[in-house]
């Protein structure tokens, strides 16, 4: 497929959409502390993915119902943690771009309905569709979001593009059937230095 046959666009938000690397990175820091863990362990997996999931692959021991509090507890530390939280370079441009274009948009994430709307408005983006990992049964690598976003916008995943900034991510929308975009030097279907580049990219392509 090519980028002309694409009818919608479903992007990431963290380290996509959104730049929040850095509150992130602090905030499982953090808890990676509090839960007596190493720190670089944590974050070599943690970002993209569901807190749950990370979680239950640091803390294996932990029964069900410690892994649910240590994950609440994961989320509480991120949620008022948005003082360096901003649009990533061509988030407007892209989103304009598509909004230009006719082309429908979603935001998927791994993060829950409160904190992933905190960071898009401190952002100043309001996606038409928000899926979260509260909205779904299965996080990324799992595809259930992005087919979720792509049955709302009632487009066939297979005529959407994923733009994600990490593997997991990456991971979930090739298992969707979608046409994949990554970000920061990872691969996909399409690289992009930044959202930008397919900014300036999606008008030529129509």
């Amino acid at each position: 497929m090519e980028l002309r046959e694409i009818r919608a666009v479903l992007f990431d938000m963290d380290g996509t959409l959104v730049s929040s690397d850095a509150a992130v990175e602090r905030a499982w820091t953090a808890w990676a502390r509090e839960y007596d863990a190493d720190p670089a362990a944590v974050l070599a997996i943690a970002h993209g993915a569901p807190a749950d999931s990370t979680v239950a692959r640091i803390l294996p021991a932990l029964d069900p119902s410690a892994q649910v509090t240590a994950a609440a507890r994961q989320l509480e530390l991120q949620y008022d943690d948005l003082s360096d939280v901003a649009a990533t370079r061509g988030a407007a441009e892209v989103i304009g771009v598509l909004e230009r274009l006719g082309l429908p948009w979603a935001v998927v994430t791994s993060a829950d309905q409160r904190l992933a709307k905190a960071r898009l408005s401190a952002a100043g983006i309001e996606p038409p569709v928000l899926v979260t990992f509260e909205d779904i049964s299965h996080g990324k690598p799992h595809p259930e979001g992005y087919l979720r976003a792509a049955a709302l916008l009632d487009v066939p995943a297979a005529h959407c593009l994923v733009v994600e900034d990490a593997e997991v991510g990456l991971k979930a929308g090739r298992a969707a059937g979608a046409y994949t975009a990554a970000l920061k030097g990872l691969v996909g279907d399409l690289s992009l230095t930044d959202l930008q580049q397919l900014a300036d990219l999606l008008p030529a392509s129509r």
